[in-house]
């Protein structure tokens, strides 16, 4: 009679992190202060207020939004808080920079949103491929976030990982 088959991975009490669950949702959308400027580079301010008093806000309702200028124009500080002032209240969040910065700002807030003490005292693994690209920064903040509390952690499959950090006994 031949031996049970054994799942060592399931024996080993690992805990996955799958980095995945945290990539951020819902639709997004690009606030860009360029269409607002005088010959693509100067901010009037009657015309910048006017121009936002006329916008359809709802366009940017209950989106993540990115508020940028991607012309190389000087503004002032006023214009960021007054656009601010429009998104805020219809935008499910709101980031100063571009597309790529919005989606690092939503990341960041959801692994800050992580309890490390459910990973207290735990052998974790930080999974190293799925079928979303993960972002080098991702890899570094759930590291920061989970080193005071985890056991040991690794990165890659429970069945081929490579040993991150581990407790001093």
């Amino acid at each position: 009679m031949s031996e049970p088959l054994i799942n060592k991975v399931a024996e080993s009490g690992l805990v996955t992190l799958d980095l995945e669950q945290y990539y951020p949702k819902g639709e997004t959308a690009v606030f860009d202060l360029k269409d607002y400027l005088f010959m693509g580079m100067i901010l009037k301010e009657k015309d910048y207020r006017e121009g936002l008093k006329t916008t359809d806000w709802s366009l940017y309702s209950g989106k993540n939004v990115a508020l940028t200028c991607s012309a190389d124009a000087i503004i002032p500080v006023w214009a960021w808080m007054l656009a601010a002032a429009y998104l805020q209240p219809v935008a499910k969040e709101l980031v100063m920079g571009d597309e790529k910065e919005l989606h690092k700002q939503l990341y960041l807030k959801n692994i800050a949103a992580i309890n490390p003490e459910e990973f207290a005292d735990k052998r974790m693994v930080i999974k190293g491929c799925g079928e979303t690209p993960i972002a080098d920064f991702v890899y570094m903040e759930v590291t920061k976030k989970l080193l005071p509390v985890a056991k040991s952690i690794m990165n890659g499959e429970p069945c081929s990982t490579v040993p991150v950090y581990k407790k001093k006994a």
